[in-house]
């Protein structure tokens, strides 16, 4: 994206003169100080020839701004990002491109760019002189390890005179956005619906419309297999009708991001909730890849990509926008103050839900309850459990208790949950083909959990 605007020339501001005086360097306040200190002292004193001398002291910082202030010369400045979105923890780099479209050549420019301290140090260039019609290119990177937002700009462009005396700061208006979504990690392929629900390997089975006004049977089209007639339509209607047929139609997959503050301790890119957000971006990225319709959802009841007719995104050339949407979403996604999951399980009581991969925080008894119940619409359901208390305590502290653990991991595994306790510092793909292993019986994360 470019986005940009023209600095004009100082006679177009407002405020005149005086706005040009407002811009004197240190070293031009002195010239005019010690120039109107000589000029006092040689009319007390008679002197004309410190008369002479205080008059060039005083006039020359006045001259620059003046000049300075009359510089007829306009500049262009445009800012491009590549990529405009980044993972936490990678670089991204910002190109400001400077055109001279005016007739005359400029003097010495000094570019400076806002960014917000987060991503680094405030970026300063020096540009020593731009012919008419010329363009210069200079470039930064950016960095941070918080996802969110980030305002870039206005670019702010200062005009110096040679001697020093004066200097002019001109902003352009335009600014951009980078966004830092979470960090996605490679999550290794696995057998992830079970067949006991007519799920398979994934696939359902659903008719296959050739447009919104089709009914049963619809009509026949060029290049219809003429085995597929169907003769008795045909001889009610009077025209060749056809039946339909049956092709694979993509599995769905709900990520469900439990946001609830009650349920999360800490901050930082270390926390569990942090892990928890990267693990949700981690999962949709990887059904996407494995051809899923991919929606996510918070314990507020938002969907995301919305609640159109399915509310599911991934079977449309859309996609891509979609997942850009979810991972925009994921970036800036904060605490939420709802203290229960009702108003998610509403959501997904309303329909098959396909696979069910949910990452919860600390579960009371009453919200353990209601996330079991979440199971019932589900192909499969995979629950990653991160309990703040073990998640912050430093590893040579002494262990509490995991008995409130166990007893959620064990009510959600009853109702048909494959559910893991997320232990500090296991990575996803650890933990994926655990859930892998823990489907068909033959492991446990008594491993993971002793390495913690």
């Amino acid at each position: 994206m470019t986005h940009g605007g023209t600095a004009p020339g100082a006679q177009d501001e407002p405020g005149g003169l005086r706005a040009a005086l407002t811009g004197l360097t240190t070293r031009g306040r002195s010239f005019l100080a010690a120039g109107i200190a000589a000029v006092v002292c040689a009319y007390v004193l008679g002197q004309a020839d410190l008369l002479r001398v205080g008059l060039l002291l005083a006039v020359l910082p006045l001259v620059c701004a003046a000049v300075l202030h009359r510089t007829r010369y306009r500049v262009a400045g445009s800012r491009r990002l590549t990529p405009e979105r980044v993972p936490a923890g990678s670089e991204a780099r910002v190109h400001l491109l400077m055109d001279n479209v005016s007739r005359l050549p400029t003097g010495l420019l000094m570019l400076q760019d806002r960014v917000p301290y987060v991503l680094g140090p405030r970026p300063r260039f020096v540009l020593d002189r731009v012919e008419p019609g010329g363009r210069r290119e200079v470039s930064y990177r950016v960095r941070s390890d918080l996802r969110g937002r980030y305002p870039l700009g206005p670019l702010q462009l200062r005009l110096a005179d040679p001697f020093g005396m004066c200097e002019l700061t001109r902003s352009f208006s335009a600014q951009d956005t980078l966004t830092v979504v979470p960090r996605v990690d490679p999550l290794p392929p696995i057998r992830l619906t079970g067949e006991a629900r007519g799920y398979g390997d994934g696939r359902q089975r659903s008719l296959a419309l050739a447009g919104e006004d089709d009914v049963i049977p619809r009509g026949y089209r060029h290049g219809d297999d003429l085995r597929r007639v169907h003769w008795r339509s045909t001889a009610r209607y009077g025209e060749l009708m056809v039946r339909r047929e049956e092709q694979p139609q993509r599995a769905r997959c709900t990520v469900l991001l439990d946001a609830r503050r009650t349920a999360f301790r800490g901050t930082g890119p270390d926390s569990a909730f942090e892990w928890a957000v990267a693990g949700a971006a981690s999962t949709l990225a990887h059904m996407l890849e494995r051809g899923f319709s991919v929606r996510l959802l918070t314990d507020t009841g938002t969907s995301v990509p919305g609640e159109g007719a399915d509310g599911f995104a991934g079977a449309s050339p859309e996609s891509a926008d979609a997942a850009g949407l979810m991972m925009d979403t994921l970036a800036v996604i904060d605490h939420s103050d709802g203290t229960g999951l009702s108003r998610a399980y509403d959501v997904l009581r309303g329909g098959n839900e396909g696979l069910l991969v949910a990452f919860f925080g600390g579960l009371d008894e009453e919200q353990a309850a209601v996330a079991a119940k979440m199971s019932r619409r589900s192909g499969r359901a995979i629950a990653f459990l991160l309990d703040s208390e073990a998640w912050e305590r430093e590893p040579a502290d002494v262990p509490a208790p995991l008995d409130r653990a166990e007893d959620r991991l064990r009510l959600l595994r009853e109702s048909g949950w494959t559910a893991l306790a997320v232990p500090r510092g296991v990575p996803l793909a650890e933990l994926w083909r655990e859930a892998d292993r823990q489907r068909s019986g033959a492991g446990t994360l008594s491993g993971a959990e002793g390495r913690s």
